[in-house]
């Protein structure tokens, strides 16, 4: 089975998070930020995926140590769930709106951790949740996964629609990629031979 479990304690946060890439897109997700739990609970239902985060950090500070946090345990436990790549499609893309915005999110597991990130917010804060935090995620997600991230929003002026669509594009381009292609036969696809260094 592709799946993973990491726990992740530190001074600022304890996370556990659990992943099953051929899941059904259940989620239990308590992060204690309505807003990333939202998106989170995206992520699973979009892939499709089973997620399962718990998060206790230093929110009377603010939810930066948190999102990141989650995004590096997210990262690591899909990286150890894809394990030697044999097989997947590699490459995923989506386009994503909600009714005035519009993301485009293409995600490459290369084994080389990259992003890059164009989306600009209106607002400074949806609900609890600081929308700058945004990057913060997909940052760290892109680095402990080793993935090739792109994230951009293409058009939008509802911060809570792009976010959505952010987040649901990610997913969705995240499953294609990560889904098993059975024409690949259990190759690793690339002329390497090697996604995993």
């Amino acid at each position: 089975m592709r799946s993973a479990s990491i726990e992740r304690n530190t001074k600022e946060t304890r996370i556990s998070v659990a992943v099953d890439l051929d899941g059904e897109g259940r989620s239990e997700i308590a992060t204690g930020i309505g807003f990333f739990d939202h998106m989170l609970d995206q992520i699973a239902r979009h892939a499709p995926l089973d997620l399962s985060v718990a998060a206790e950090g230093d929110l009377h500070i603010d939810g930066h140590h948190t999102v990141e946090d989650v995004g590096i345990a997210l990262g690591q436990a899909v990286d150890r769930a894809l394990g030697d790549r044999k097989g997947i499609a590699r490459y995923g893309d989506a386009h994503v709106p909600l009714d005035e915005a519009l993301a485009r999110v293409v995600v490459d597991i290369s084994g080389r951790p990259f992003l890059v990130y164009d989306v600009a917010f209106p607002s400074a804060k949806i609900g609890e949740f600081d929308t700058e935090l945004t990057r913060e995620f997909f940052q760290a997600f892109a680095t402990n996964a080793r993935v090739g991230l792109h994230v951009e929003s293409l058009r939008g002026v509802n911060s809570h629609h792009i976010a959505e669509c952010c987040f649901k594009g990610f997913a969705r381009a995240l499953g294609k990629a990560a889904a098993l292609d059975p024409r690949r036969g259990g190759v690793v696809p690339s002329t390497k031979g090697t996604l995993t260094s």
